[in-house]
């Protein structure tokens, strides 16, 4: 009953698809024609499938008329990716640009194995979906063009300066603050069942066995039962925010060089030890955070340019919505 329901909304999504009346008699299914080629509701249906099956599971429960108007924004969403990919390739074949059958080959044979394995897997998962091999091959050389002319008209032209990247740390500094920071080590101890006392008694019998000598780290990597157990215990630096309240405040209370008490909660057992203390501060500008900065501005200017690009190309091409 889901599946029919998610289905009759997603057909008033469609339905609700803001249009363009054309004077013309075009089939009924065509949502846009960008010059002689046509977009069909399928073809958006069709792209769009990942997304919905997303949705679907995101907003189990929700009111159909909710559903309905998130459908419908990824259904013009989805709609205007495939208006700009046919931009793109228009611009690619109007440009004189070819791309040579050798090349593409390679192409679809490397997404096969990327993606496959072999072209059996592959023919037996196109048959499932009711794809044919043309169409495959078609589109990995369309994904091939469109990566190619973005980069040539987008990418190349991204220059972030040393002056950008100063600029937006000094705009920017609340996105660098840490909190108060400990470099902790933890030994986990899983308890079988709620009432159980033998994963607490060992607790106290390692912690007795570190205050008379033996190290954390070993006494983790011997008793620990967490993926850490091989490193000693190690978390490195962590803010309290990271931690359970229940372990924040005896983590953060602790001196460098100092070992918690036993820390039991319902299911586990837990013992922590404080290597070094690091207080509330705001990242400098080394190499690692511009790093993180031109990465944002590089993502900010290309979706920019992006979108000056596809305006241009928007500007020079027939496009009609339906």
């Amino acid at each position: 009953m889901k599946i029919f329901r998610f289905v009759a909304i997603l057909a008033l999504a469609l339905c609700s698809v803001p249009r363009l009346h054309a004077q013309t008699n075009i089939v009924d299914g065509v949502l846009a024609v960008i010059n002689d080629t046509v977009i069909t509701r399928q073809q958006v249906e069709d792209f769009i499938t990942p997304a919905i099956e997303s949705l679907q599971r995101q907003n189990a429960g929700q009111p159909d008329t909710v559903l309905q108007q998130k459908l419908a924004g990824v259904i013009n969403d989805g709609l205007e990716q495939l208006v700009e990919r046919q931009l793109i390739l228009h611009d690619f074949d109007t440009e004189g640009y070819r791309m040579p059958d050798s090349y593409l080959e390679q192409l679809v044979q490397d997404r096969i194995r990327e993606l496959y394995s072999d072209r059996v897997t592959l023919m037996k998962t196109l048959q499932a979906q009711g794809e044919t091999f043309e169409q495959f091959r078609q589109n990995v050389r369309d994904q091939a063009v469109a990566t190619f002319m973005r980069s040539k008209n987008v990418a190349q032209e991204i220059i972030i300066s040393p002056y950008k990247v100063e600029n937006y740390y000094r705009a920017h500094t609340n996105d660098f603050a840490v909190e108060d920071q400990i470099k902790l080590r933890m030994i986990v101890l899983n308890k079988s069942s709620a009432d159980e006392t033998n994963t607490a008694k060992l607790a106290r019998e390692i912690h007795a066995q570190i205050l008379a000598g033996a190290t954390f780290a070993e006494m983790a990597s011997i008793y620990s039962q967490d993926s850490l157990r091989s490193q000693g215990g190690d978390r490195g630096w962590i803010e309290r925010s990271v931690l359970r309240a229940e372990l924040a405040d005896p983590a953060f209370a602790l001196q460098p060089g100092q070992v918690s008490d036993v820390v039991e909660t319902p299911s586990t057992c837990y013992l922590m030890f404080v290597e070094e203390k690091r207080p509330a501060h705001v990242k400098p500008l080394d190499n690692a955070v511009r790093n993180e900065i031109e990465q944002t501005l590089r993502a900010q200017e290309q979706t920019r340019l992006e979108k000056q690009w596809i305006a241009k190309l928007k500007a020079k091409t027939f496009i009609l919505y339906f």
